[in-house]
């Protein structure tokens, strides 16, 4: 069979229009990969010489791939493809151009690891405080500088940016970039970012060179191109200019990393420089039922600034979209996890075809825990397990020093972060006088005094062991969340996390933050289980010992059917039969920060549709009325994209608990949305969600009405008890009477008692 004929009418005509500025508009499943592998095989099926087509990607695996299927088509010739991502091409050009502005041609190419730590020792070379100036925070700085063409001259030169680092308490950035680029060109070293920007140079620089590419690649295209930055489209638009056979495939609806450098301008605006352009939309979705299709179209249409195209399948219609609330984020995990159960049970999916998605890594914790709690194998994709986590790591290794001094892993992981200037040689040394005096390196360091160490080294050693010591005799009268919040101020853990603005720094803090939260929740459990009351110990070491069986030697998984779970950005060019977007809450999905930019707010609606894109079969959305952030219980109020969803392909599931009692379950879950950005249309009416507010309970009497957020409306037969021990026996419809300790009750008041 023809390869043309596998295409659709549309697939074909951007196939087989080869010449001329083209854009391939590549709405969600149409088959994007598919037009252009074979648009670049029909190019070699016409005789266009392969050293002549220069294809970019964003990954080396997508190029892979593509090549294989090209080969498949036209034969050995698509070995000799300039295929790759920006980075290795323009990598490969570079070998052979570096010398005309001072490189070896077998310069060495440094990856983020090595250029951090250059940052690291210019910063200690110069006297700056590593405090402020830190490697991640400098990385960015100059990344963003080079991509936006900014060489260091022209940063000493900028009054703007001058200010900003002054402001920022950063006086030095100009001067550390123009050193880690005197540094990186003695040393015969490009970064990634060089890569490009040096490229770049040498094209404007050296006519000759340019001339030399621009008849060299005939024809360029490029995949992705919502995601290319400034300097990116800078170069091919340079090297496209004389045949102007420049085919770029993307889709503006799914342009998500800004934080990255990529600008959506560079798609909305690609007419303008190539007036000459044609245009192709692939939107026939082959991926998606039309349910799911019908609620993406609906919410990217909301969006200003976009390329219009309407997405449709001919698949089967489907099932509706479920929007779950639950009363908190942990129940939103168990939720879920029930819900693979039961789909697992009933329909036979397989562990591999659901996957789970959320706003941003410190969010897996609830469902981790809950696969855990049902045996369902998981992987973490594009990240790690939330307990295996750097930062979760050193603040738990602290926990449980405090509750074990002779933890000798805990202490090494910690005896010097955040730094005190206990350094690695002095650990050495700890080690092998324990090792020769057959005691443990505590019982060193607790007499370090006796030990041949600097002034300087015990004197932060016995500051070190008085801080454990003190956490430990604290453990007696704080609770586990207490304790661990004390601990992560006072070791500046916290703190130290907190002030590192750069996107890992922000997703650690969140991270330890989110861990704080699960203490925090341990803490504050409601002590209810099967109508009796439970006393539960509450204290840190209780808690650490729940993580420890939650998170020990488990068997290999790694062969195993798993669950996928993942960030919306990790999950872009994924699908699967089974999708939950969970995390629907307004400041989390919107996130917090786009609220104030209608740019930013449409690039987190762009994310919301990537997400809901992914699934083939089956859509949750699920969201929680109360959520711990930063220690605080936060009542939360439904994401506004979520009442941007066609009321009639939506089915709305409370608590999966209250569905022995929908009458009860429908007087409880009243909804109650954000302020909209936009007014709503006619036929999308604000839903209202009122939020769940706890009263004070020690008021409490027998006789009073109640709700609570659990068991639904009850009624307070009797109280036991005084004081904090206050038991409160509740009758609760069909859950029969439940006995809650007060002190730990989340009720709502209605009415007076006897």
């Amino acid at each position: 069979m023809n390869y043309l004929d596998e295409l659709n009418e549309i697939q074909r005509a951007a196939v087989e229009n080869t010449d001329g500025p083209t854009l391939i508009i590549a709405g969600p499943g149409s088959g994007k990969t598919r037009v252009l592998t074979y648009r670049i095989a029909h190019l070699l099926k016409k005789d266009v010489d392969s050293f002549s087509i220069l294809a970019l990607t964003f990954t080396n695996k997508a190029s892979e791939a593509m090549r294989l299927r090209i080969e498949k088509i036209a034969g050995t010739n698509a070995r000799s493809l300039y295929m790759g991502t920006f980075h290795s091409v323009f990598a490969r050009i570079l070998r052979l151009e570096a010398p005309k502005i001072g490189y070896p041609s077998n310069f060495t190419i440094y990856d983020t690891e090595d250029s951090k730590s250059l940052m690291k020792t210019i910063v200690k070379e110069q006297g700056l405080d590593d405090k402020i100036y830190k490697p991640g925070i400098i990385y960015n700085r100059i990344s963003s500088a080079k991509n936006s063409l900014i060489t260091p001259q022209m940063y000493a030169e900028d009054s703007d940016l001058l200010t900003e680092d002054r402001n920022a308490k950063r006086p030095a950035l100009g001067t550390i970039y123009r050193l880690y680029c005197e540094r990186c060109f003695k040393s015969g070293a490009m970064d990634f970012d060089d890569l490009l920007l040096n490229t770049h140079i040498i094209l404007e620089k050296f006519p000759e060179v340019l001339h030399k590419y621009q008849h060299k690649f005939r024809y360029v295209l490029i995949d992705e191109f919502q995601d290319t930055n400034y300097l990116q489209y800078s170069i091919v638009k340079r090297i496209a200019d004389v045949f102007q056979n420049i085919t770029v495939v993307g889709d503006d609806a799914q342009s998500i990393y800004a934080f990255r450098g990529a600008t959506i301008d560079n798609i909305l605006n690609f007419e303008k420089d190539f007036p000459e352009l044609k245009v192709f939309k692939l939107e026939q979705n082959y991926r998606s039922t039309q349910t799911i299709v019908k609620a993406a179209n609906e919410l990217i249409h909301r969006n200003k600034n976009q390329l219009k195209k309407e997405i449709w399948t001919q698949n089967d219609k489907g099932e509706e979209i479920k929007i779950a609330r639950t009363p908190s984020d942990n129940e939103e995990g168990r939720w879920v996890a029930d819900s693979i159960m039961e789909l697992k049970m009933r329909d036979h999916f397989k562990n591999s075809e659901f996957a789970i998605l959320y706003r941003t890594n410190a969010q897996s914790r609830a469902f981790e825990e809950a696969l855990r709690r049902h045996n369902i194998a998981y992987k973490i994709y594009g990240g790690m397990s939330f307990y295996q986590r750097k930062e979760v790591k050193d603040l738990l290794a602290y926990m449980k020093l405090a509750m074990n001094h002779q933890d000798e892993e805990a202490m090494k992981r910690v005896i010097n972060y955040p730094a005190r200037g206990i350094g690695q040689t002095t650990l050495d040394k700890i080690t092998i006088i324990a090792a020769n005096e057959n005691k443990s390196a505590w019982d060193v360091i607790e007499n370090i005094n006796t030990y041949d160490f600097t002034a300087r080294t015990k004197t932060a050693i016995e500051e070190f062991v008085m801080m454990i010591k003190s956490f430990a005799a604290l453990a007696a009268s704080k609770n586990a969340h207490e304790l661990a919040a004390h601990i992560g101020k006072t070791t500046r853990l916290v703190a130290e996390l907190y002030n590192d603005k750069t996107v890992e720094g922000v997703s650690k803090y969140e991270n330890v933050q989110e861990l704080l939260n699960s203490i925090k929740e341990f803490v504050e459990e409601d002590v209810v289980q099967d109508d009796e009351v439970i006393v539960a110990d509450k204290s840190l070491g209780t808690f650490l010992q729940n993580v420890t069986l939650l998170t020990g030697d488990e068997k290999d998984t790694q062969n195993l059917e798993t669950v996928k779970l993942m960030t919306v950005h990790s999950a872009k060019g994924l699908e699967f039969p089974v999708v939950y977007v969970v995390g629907m809450e307004e400041n989390l999905f919107p996130g917090a920060q786009s609220l104030y930019s209608l740019e930013d707010l449409e690039e987190e609606r762009r994310l919301f549709y990537v997400a809901i894109t992914r699934a083939e079969k089956r859509l949750f959305l699920t969201y929680a009325s109360t959520r711990y952030k930063f220690g605080q219980l936060n009542y939360c109020d439904p994401s506004r994209f979520l009442q941007e969803i066609p009321e009639n392909i939506v089915a709305h599931h409370g608590d999966h608990r209250k569905a022995k009692a929908p009458e009860m379950a429908k007087g409880l879950y009243r909804t109650i949305s954000p302020p909209p950005v936009s007014k709503p249309s006619a036929e999308l009416p604000p839903r209202n969600i009122e939020p769940f507010i706890a009263d004070d309970a020690n008021g409490l009497q027998t006789g009073m009405e109640v709700v609570h957020e659990k068991f639904g409306d009850g009624k307070v037969v009797s109280i036991e008890g005084s004081g904090a021990n206050k038991i409160a026996s509740i009758f609760f419809g069909q859950f029969g009477i439940k006995k809650i300790m007060l002190k730990f009750a989340k009720l709502k008041i209605l009415s007076g008692g006897m």
